[in-house]
């Protein structure tokens, strides 16, 4: 019942950030369609693991898993999740990694910084939409590889390294799962 919840939350969500990605040039479709031709042409041109594989009709999103855990233990609506990710473009450039290693190789280390998994209740809205949608997808123990069209990411907003109308891929391993309310 509550991932139907959260369906209905990402819906609205999904076509909030939807209509967000519309620029002077091209309409929201034109992107879509645009983003959705270079997520395929990636993964047919990569050599990543596939052991499964969703891909969403709606938003295009893609997530191709490398290791399904079995678990039995999935993200519902309102969960604490902590996850290891990266987050790169289609061009393989990394911009955002809670791995230290990762981060330092890909020169985006900062000592600042406290490289960690990623904490954070679902359905709050406090990531992209992509990220949340991608990840709820999942069970405890999974590590997949999640494909995000702009539309359901930054959309025609740049942030950082990230230029607007950028596809996006995030390496994900959801590590823990705890429930959270269960009203």
């Amino acid at each position: 019942m509550k991932i139907k919840l959260y369906s209905l939350i990402a819906l609205i969500a999904g076509v909030a950030s939807f209509a967000s990605c519309i620029n002077k040039e091209e309409s929201a479709e034109a992107v879509y369609a645009r983003d959705v031709a270079a997520i395929e042409d990636y993964i047919q041109n990569s050599s990543l693991t596939n052991v499964k594989e969703y891909n969403d009709p709606t938003y295009g999103i893609r997530i191709i898993w490398q290791e399904v855990s079995g678990s039995g233990i999935p993200v519902e609506l309102g969960d604490t999740l902590r996850v290891d990710y990266t987050g790169k473009l289609l061009s393989n450039k990394v911009f955002d990694s809670s791995i230290e290693s990762v981060a330092r190789d890909n020169n985006i280390y900062s000592s600042g910084r406290e490289y960690i998994p990623l904490r954070f209740r679902i359905g709050l809205g406090a990531l992209i939409f992509g990220f949340e949608y991608g990840v709820a997808q999942m069970e405890q123990g999974d590590k997949a590889t999640i494909f995000i069209p702009s539309g359901s990411g930054y959309g025609r907003n740049p942030n950082g390294e990230i230029p607007a109308n950028s596809p996006l891929i995030f390496e994900m391993d959801l590590i823990e799962v705890v429930a959270g309310p269960t009203e």
